[in-house]
């Protein structure tokens, strides 16, 4: 069946600091740069807000997440058991495994890891590892993140966790890449994002990897007047109907309005097809 999710990144500007990662080329290791927001709710208020407005999932990205400490995450995890909201993934938003420097892709490839850990730990069902920022056509370096994918599937298969990754940044922004990368590592899916593929083959590329995706994540785009083109959002929803797809519908809104305004549009919308 199709259930109704919602991504952290929906409301970013009311979920307090963002805690970034980076990769600082001088001193070869990750950083972390922090971007101060609002802090309306914390991520383990999350969870019972998220019931009473009808969700049943939810996916957070890993930069909204305060504190790795183990009594926090333990925190969180009963936040989301008490309220009977799973927490599908965890979105790493971090990390290049397609790049050709092995110093960056085994940091990278470490960093991943110890998500993979938190996500065990925090009660994740899933996390989203991104393919990388190489070149589309970049076949070597495609088939180098295949490789990184797979020892990441089997270090997630040992700790329960789901690894997936999707049409997000430039290795993955087709849909060949993508389902290249599912036919040739170990991953359990993709998750597709309706905002992130475009141009005149968006629609075929939403059809050809809706049917190995485990997460849907329904970004709607903006007319000039800043409403959502529901017509071109209805169309992709059709696609999943038809591809008789089950699993999360996750509302990505990240427009300048009323956060709450924008995700309730959607869901409007989105309701139609659970």
């Amino acid at each position: 069946m199709r259930y109704l999710s919602l991504t952290t990144w929906s409301l970013n500007r009311l979920l307090g600091p963002l805690y970034w990662n980076e990769w600082d080329e001088k001193k070869q290791e990750i950083t972390t740069k922090i971007e101060k927001m609002p802090a309306i709710y914390t991520l383990e208020e999350l969870p019972k807000l998220l019931k009473q407005e009808g969700f049943d999932a939810l996916e957070v990205i890993h930069p909204h997440f305060s504190s790795t400490d183990s009594n926090y995450l333990q925190r969180v995890r009963a936040a989301f058991e008490t309220a009977s909201i799973q927490l599908f993934s965890i979105l790493v938003d971090y990390g290049d495994l397609s790049h050709k420097d092995p110093v960056r892709r085994s940091a990278d490839k470490g960093f991943i890891k110890k998500w993979i850990d938190i996500a065990a730990e925090v009660g994740a069902t899933c996390i989203r590892v991104i393919g990388g920022e190489a070149h589309p056509d970049d076949k070597e370096s495609l088939k180098r993140v295949s490789s990184e994918l797979t020892e990441l599937a089997a270090y997630g298969e040992r700790k329960g966790i789901g690894v997936l990754t999707e049409n997000f940044k430039s290795l993955t922004s087709t849909s060949e890449n993508c389902l290249f990368l599912q036919h040739h590592s170990d991953i359990k899916g993709l998750i597709t994002d309706f905002g992130n593929f475009s141009g005149v083959g968006k629609k075929n590329d939403i059809r050809l990897t809706v049917p190995y995706s485990k997460s849907i994540h329904v970004k709607a785009l903006r007319n000039r007047d800043g409403t959502i083109n529901k017509p071109e959002l209805i169309g992709n929803l059709e696609l999943v109907r038809q591809a008789r797809y089950a699993g999360p519908l996750t509302i990505v809104y990240d427009g300048p309005d009323d956060m709450w305004a924008g995700i309730n549009e959607v869901k409007r919308v989105v309701k139609e097809y659970l």
